[in-house]
């Protein structure tokens, strides 16, 4: 019975012990994790201040500089509206010596948005209200504005170049004339590229794998018409509509060359361009790798210091197990005997009595002379006769029921669920036994060794542990008066006698 305290008492601890060392071990890896997760968020995110840092920085040297290019476009943008008004046939138009007379591109864009003339021939048929709606719309607002405008740096829609675009509706709102200013060959450009630093970051950073500079439109500077990746998938197109139109940050997994990555739009708002070129989306592909190969490290870590800890925690439960366990054990069994004890009885009355699962027995059972074993066999023979009787009530009492030695030679069976019957059956069989296995080995000179036995039964004869020890013990005594070796159940007439 120690023994298996022991045992309980052990697994216990270990499984205490086991799950403190888990939740330990889970908390450091956890913070780990969150930590690792931390530091490549800033990672990410300083890689995107640096690329807005690019944008800026060329924008900015623009205003203090480039403020010439625009004074340039507005000029130029006047001519043509009066050679315009003098000639309105644009087919007549020598669109070639007119770029080199003014160095820039021009466009003729109708009502509809469509470029019908130009002196790039390449971009004649162009319809912005298919291909750049955001732009056509602008372009309806402004010809009804009748004002001259100009944007910021934009994108070239065949080719990709960077450029600097003006409009100038005509006066009668037929028109609108577009310049282009290339910015890639001025010195502006060349000194602060950001293409190039952005270039640059990229290839010093394993974790990147692209950054693109979207328009509005959605289309990456410096990418021609025919680049592979100048056209946004169906998804990568919703979550660039999504951080232009709300100006939240987005993200989500997908693939990049066959491999998975992490796709990051941006709002980017120029500080210093007010026209329809304000608003951009810096698109950041990147991966995890060096995440993934912290976290292994991490799991692996966290394993190692599972195992330790568990370890050590096991060691140390099983030595304090074996400090307390023997005085635990002791503080509710019978040293002798192995039984619960009497203080252990209370409680198990008690709990027993709360779960009500039907009637339950109380069997008082006292060793008639015990006293005379101890006095002429002596206190050896006694104990042995105590153990005897400890192990014949055991071995009679079935699994659920409770075995107890109150003290000196009296002892109790708790019977849980149990009928009238199976308790008288089991006061029978217990006389027996006992009386049987001591006939031989407890021999006194005129007295036998008898078994007095008194059983009071739950709820019928009380609701209450005190009333059902109390009336157990009249049935007790009552069996004692009527010559010994029985059991009697309490009854009304025996508390009257």
């Amino acid at each position: 019975m120690q023994f298996r305290f022991g045992i309980k008492l052990t697994v216990t601890m270990i499984v205490f012990a086991v799950a403190i060392s888990f939740a330990i071990a889970t908390s450091d890896h956890l913070r780990l994790r969150e930590q690792a997760i931390h530091n490549k968020t800033d990672q990410v995110r300083q890689y995107e201040r640096m690329a807005k840092y690019a944008l800026e920085t060329i924008e900015k040297a623009y205003l203090v500089f480039g403020a010439n290019v625009a004074t340039k476009m507005r000029e130029n943008s006047f001519f043509l509206m009066n050679m315009y008004e003098r000639n309105p046939n644009f087919d007549e138009w020598d669109f070639a010596s007119l770029k080199r007379m003014l160095s820039l591109d021009i466009y003729i864009i109708n009502s509809s948005n469509v470029v019908t003339h130009s002196s790039m021939a390449r971009d004649v048929g162009i319809n912005f209200s298919e291909c750049c709606r955001k732009l056509a719309q602008v372009l309806e607002e402004k010809r009804n504005a009748g004002e001259f405008f100009h944007d910021g740096i934009d994108i070239e829609q065949k080719s990709g170049a960077i450029k600097k675009y003006s409009y100038m509706p005509t006066r009668d709102k037929k028109f609108t004339i577009e310049l282009g200013y290339s910015l890639e060959e001025g010195d502006i450009f060349n000194k602060f590229n950001f293409l190039s630093t952005i270039d640059e970051l990229v290839q010093n950073s394993p974790s990147i794998n692209e950054v693109n500079v979207l328009n509005i439109g959605g289309i990456a500077f410096g990418e021609s018409e025919d680049a592979s990746g100048r056209k946004l998938t169906e998804e990568r197109r919703a979550y660039f509509e999504r951080t232009l139109n709300t100006g939240q940050t987005t993200e989500f997994t997908g693939q990049w060359q066959n491999e998975p990555a992490i796709y990051r739009y941006v709002h980017y708002v120029s500080e210093f361009d007010t026209g329809t070129t304000q608003n951009k989306v810096l698109e950041i592909i990147y991966n995890d790798k060096d995440l993934q190969l912290i976290l292994s490290g991490n799991k692996k870590t966290f394993a190692w210091q599972l195992v330790v800890i568990l370890a050590i925690t096991v060691v140390l439960s099983l030595l304090i197990s074996r400090w307390v366990a023997k005085p635990m054990y002791l503080a509710f069994h019978d040293s002798l005997t192995g039984l619960k004890n009497r203080a252990a009885f209370d409680e198990l009355l008690v709990s027993t009595i709360a779960k009500n699962k039907g009637n339950t027995a109380i069997l008082m059972i006292d060793l008639d002379n015990f006293k005379l074993v101890n006095d002429h066999l002596g206190h050896d023979m006694g104990d042995q006769l105590l153990k005897s009787a400890a192990h014949c009530i055991r071995s009679i009492a079935r699994k659920e029921d409770i075995t107890i030695r109150l003290g000196g030679d009296e002892f109790v069976l708790i019977m849980p669920s149990a009928s009238k019957m199976q308790a008288e059956d089991a006061a029978s069989r217990i006389i027996e036994a006992i009386v049987t296995s001591t006939a031989q080995e407890f021999q006194l000179k005129d007295e036998k060794v008898t078994v007095s036995i008194g059983i009071s039964l739950f709820p019928e004869h009380g609701a209450d542990p005190e009333t059902l020890c109390k009336k157990a013990d009249i049935a007790l005594y009552e069996s004692k008066e009527r010559g010994k070796n029985q059991y009697r159940f309490y009854r009304e007439s025996s508390k009257q006698g």
